[in-house]
């Protein structure tokens, strides 16, 4: 064998056993993904967002909402996880799916729909018609956070864009960009609008057909190749690791990874990089043991309780009116509502 050849040889054995190491090291080749995106992140050109942005003449330096330095490139492009634009479904004698699955349940107008966590990891959105509302229904595999709010004739994307470790979408028709948590413009034409929320909660699939039995459940015939028996984070969701910077956690008291639920209404100010209006937290674990609470919440008293049907959190008006709220990673609501 030639020298140039045994170099060549030993310097790609080399590689692959540092890289073995590496993967090794971070507990499998999914976490050594996100790791690797984290640590890349401000090589990946994904300027795509903010150039499409500035062709409706906004000028996203000096109009947005945050911090354009804390917006993170997340790894994939722009549309690089690709959201269900066509969604189709399945029944509960039809899913693939077991009963102990965990999905995002929602009802409009009597239709109930569920949106299993093993399909939402590898899209996020899902843009549908719900009850005849068009509606996103959306996930946040970093935050643990859903959100669904209607849509009107537009559709949402995922952007690429990461802000507090979380998602940013963004809207087709004017490319704003939405932070998840907040539902609010933070970039673009409609920077500072809330998206109009609707009630939708996480919860096991057999607990939810047990309420809706006749409630579709979204196919994994999505027009992707993907395993969506497998999930692709790999100890992230039960680990402690926070893989992107958030602020506020001098301010959390829970293990990263704990669960609790959130309400928000947002306010009229618009402070840089914060939010503005009221909010409260649930943690999973308190609600379980109290079972529920009445608390003041933007002028009104307002009741929380813990739904042993559906093994969650529901938050009501005294007159039993839905309140919107999102499950989420104990880490999130410090670094989005700081002490609010």
């Amino acid at each position: 064998m030639k020298p140039i050849a045994k170099i060549t040889l030993g310097t790609i054995s080399l590689l692959t056993l540092s890289l073995g190491g590496m993967v090794v090291q971070a507990g499998g080749w999914d976490n050594f993904k996100l790791q690797y995106f984290h640590l890349t992140s401000v090589f990946h050109d994904q300027s795509q967002e903010l150039e499409d942005i500035k062709k409706q003449n906004n000028k996203p330096k000096d109009t947005a909402r945050i911090d354009l330095n804390n917006l993170f490139n997340g790894g994939p492009p722009k549309d690089g996880i690709p959201s269900i634009d066509d969604p189709k479904f399945d029944t509960a004698e039809t899913t693939p799916f077991d009963k102990d699955e965990t999905v995002i349940g929602v009802v409009i107008n009597g239709e109930a729909k569920a949106y299993p966590y093993k399909i939402m990891n590898w899209h996020e959105i899902v843009n549908d018609t719900i009850g005849g509302i068009n509606v996103s229904v959306t996930y946040c595999p970093l935050c643990d956070t859903i959100a669904t709010f209607t849509r009107g004739n537009t559709t949402f994307g995922v952007s690429g864009k990461l802000y507090q470790s979380c998602l940013v979408m963004y809207d087709r028709a004017d490319d704003t960009l939405y932070a998840q948590p907040w539902t609010l413009g933070i970039v673009g034409s409609r920077v500072n609008q809330s998206l109009e929320r609707l009630p939708s909660v996480k919860t096991s699939l057999g607990d939810w057909l047990e309420k809706h039995p006749d409630s579709e459940i979204l196919s994994t015939e999505t027009g992707y190749d993907r395993n969506y028996q497998r999930y692709p984070y790999g100890s992230y969701y039960t680990d402690d690791r926070i893989i992107f910077s958030v602020r506020n956690q001098d301010q959390r008291e829970l293990h990263p990874k704990a669960i609790v639920s959130y309400i928000w209404e947002s306010g009229n100010g618009t402070p840089k990089g914060e939010f503005s209006g009221a909010s409260q937290q649930f943690p999973h674990q308190e609600m379980k043991q109290v079972g529920e609470k009445t608390v003041q919440f933007n002028g009104r008293k307002i009741q929380a309780r813990w739904d042993e049907e559906l093994e969650t959190v529901i938050v009501e008006e005294m007159d039993e009116t839905r309140i919107p709220s999102s499950p989420a990673f104990a880490f999130v609501y410090p670094a989005f509502f700081g002490e609010s």
